[in-house]
């Protein structure tokens, strides 16, 4: 880390947003950190050979005004190679992230063959191998996110046995999806649904361990849900249902602290000055404006809202000056100024 590169105290892991392929970019980021400034925020999962080899400008770089500004931002890498992953680490140094996470839950086909994701949890050994080199690359916090087991894992022995394994090599932070990952069979998508969720688990885990942060990830899709598994870890991490009605991010945090919800027409006219400017930058438009789309759910105008930011926005070229107009006749909507 270079002196002038600032470096971010990660505040608390009691509100997370996962890190989710092709959803939780830059832009994503900054809506959310809109909605949630407390959250702690996760990139897409970026490989570590593609850190080393690859545009790290493009796959690491945070919206300027991010970085440095209270927003905590974790960077998620992949692999399975303990001197590639050091590396990798030690070139995100510059970017501002707040925590480097290893990703140890992804079932997909592609990172399985990639030797990384979900089926190191079959190699306890090698994956604290791989936090033990990352560590030792950074004076950041190195976390892990996993699952409770594969396939035909002991979910028991299993899981006490990697936890114990990455704990012994000095992680404290540990992002667990309560659920098992079927590693053939299923696709991505249906290891999200179909495997069943066992909080108790999860809890088992967090009590056993009660010297590690557990934060539970995985089918929290409501606020009392939420709140209620609080209770027993040290946070919780919501994915789909924090892209997809985003606003519960807000309500949690209010839940939490006793704060206050911000405005949906604020945070749409907050996004829109960022579409400015990065319009202004070459951005298409609806690069930003594909992850504001859950913005209004379960209020007046929502698909209004959904249909023309979805419909208009690849072809505008004026900034933030469609969410500006579509903002004003959702509000006008809600209080029954239009039909």
């Amino acid at each position: 880390m270079t002196s002038d590169t600032p470096k971010i105290p990660v505040p608390g892991r009691r509100l997370c947003v996962a890190p989710m392929m092709d959803w939780t970019d830059r832009h994503c980021r900054h809506f959310h950190r809109h909605i949630a400034p407390g959250a702690l925020l996760f990139t897409e999962m970026v490989t570590a050979d593609a850190v080393i080899h690859g545009d790290r400008d493009r796959l690491l770089a945070q919206a300027p005004q991010d970085v440095g500004a209270g927003v905590c931002v974790a960077l998620q890498l992949g692999g399975s190679d303990p001197a590639r992953l050091a590396e990798a680490t030690r070139l995100a140094a510059d970017y501002g992230y707040a925590e480097i996470n290893l990703n140890v839950g992804c079932p997909s086909d592609r990172v399985q063959s990639g030797r990384f994701g979900a089926c190191l949890m079959a190699e306890p050994t090698l994956v604290a191998d791989c936090m033990a080199a990352m560590m030792a690359a950074t004076d950041l916090p190195v976390t892990v996110k996993c699952r409770i087991g594969i396939d035909d894992m002991d979910p028991e022995a299993g899981l006490d046995d990697f936890i114990d394994a990455v704990a012994g090599a000095g992680v404290r932070v540990v992002y667990l999806h309560a659920r098992k990952a079927w590693l053939s069979g299923l696709s991505p998508k249906e290891n999200r649904d179909i495997p069943p969720l066992d909080y108790d688990r999860a809890a088992r885990l967090a009590e056993r361990r009660r010297d590690l942060d557990i934060i539970l990830n995985g089918g929290l899709d409501s606020v009392d849900d939420a709140l209620r598994e609080r209770s027993r870890f040290a946070g919780v991490m919501l994915g789909r249902a924090a892209y997809r009605t985003p606003m519960i991010l807000a309500e949690l945090l209010a839940a939490m602290d006793g704060g206050s919800v911000p405005a949906r027409v604020e945070v749409a006219h907050r996004m829109a000055d960022y579409a400015d400017s990065q319009v202004a930058e070459g951005v298409p438009l609806h690069a930003v404006t594909r992850h504001m789309l859950g913005l209004y759910h379960g209020q007046r105008g929502a698909r209004l809202w959904r249909r023309h930011l979805g419909e208009e926005a690849r072809a505008r070229r004026d900034g933030g000056t469609l969410i500006r107009e579509v903002a004003a006749a959702c509000e006008a909507m809600a209080t029954g100024l239009a039909a």
